[in-house]
């Protein structure tokens, strides 16, 4: 199966901006990869209208899958601000959706309106968290926290990546905040590793891919395949 154009313009995008690199690095798990993707690198014009027409596109794309109708699109502090915002603007353009967008403080507020959220309210909304790439999955929890803490009911996550790696307890971190939300279908995702694994086969570049393919094998959730 083809990438959708999407999928392809953000791989493209993120490897001219230098965001996703092919190569040896080191992750907070400790574990050794042969790729990283920083998205705080996503930071022009063109290419934050890359990344949030594809996040805006699988989010359609998911709520006509099944994915909950929600109030409110969260994105956590520093990274998710520009990208919760872009993508709310472009649900709204594109794709007739309107929802509302909020964010959260690193450090709560203690005068004027106070609190740890900004923009829309969160309480009593039904709220779909943004996040950019699933490791541990230790962000989005943490987002998820912060929505519930302050009212917020959240039916649902979108990623832009999903390295689809073992998780904490044994299966994927996808299924394990599945499993937070409510089930199959909460976490939908722009990209995850096997398409870019499936970018490097079609672009003739072997000796990546064949780096990509070993570390599935060790890490990689078969759960996900």
């Amino acid at each position: 199966m083809s990438l959708e154009k999407y999928q392809s313009e953000l791989i493209e995008h993120g490897m001219t901006v230098g965001a996703l690199k092919f190569g040896t690095f080191t992750l907070k798990s400790g574990r050794t990869s042969p790729y990283f993707f920083n998205a705080g690198l996503l930071a022009s014009g063109p290419v934050l209208d890359t990344l949030c027409s594809a996040y805006a596109a699988t989010i359609a794309n998911a709520l006509n899958a099944g994915l909950p109708e929600f109030d409110v699109l969260f994105g956590p502090a520093y990274k998710g601000i520009p990208f919760a915002a872009g993508t709310a603007l472009l649900l709204h353009r594109d794709h007739k959706i309107d929802v509302g967008f909020a964010y959260d403080r690193k450090e709560a507020k203690d005068h004027g309106e106070g609190g740890i959220t900004v923009g829309t309210p969160v309480k009593g909304k039904r709220v779909l968290v943004l996040d950019d790439v699933a490791t541990a999955g230790t962000a989005i929890r943490g987002a998820i926290e912060t929505v519930k803490r302050e009212g917020g009911e959240v039916v649902g996550a979108v990623l832009m990546l999903d390295r689809q790696e073992v998780g904490k307890e044994g299966k994927s971190t996808l299924a394990e905040v599945e499993e937070l939300l409510g089930g199959k279908g909460r976490v939908p995702t722009i990209l995850k590793m096997k398409d870019l694994m499936r970018w490097l086969q079609e672009h003739g570049r072997t000796e990546e891919l064949a780096k990509m393919q070993e570390y599935w094998e060790e890490y990689g959730a078969k759960d996900t395949a």
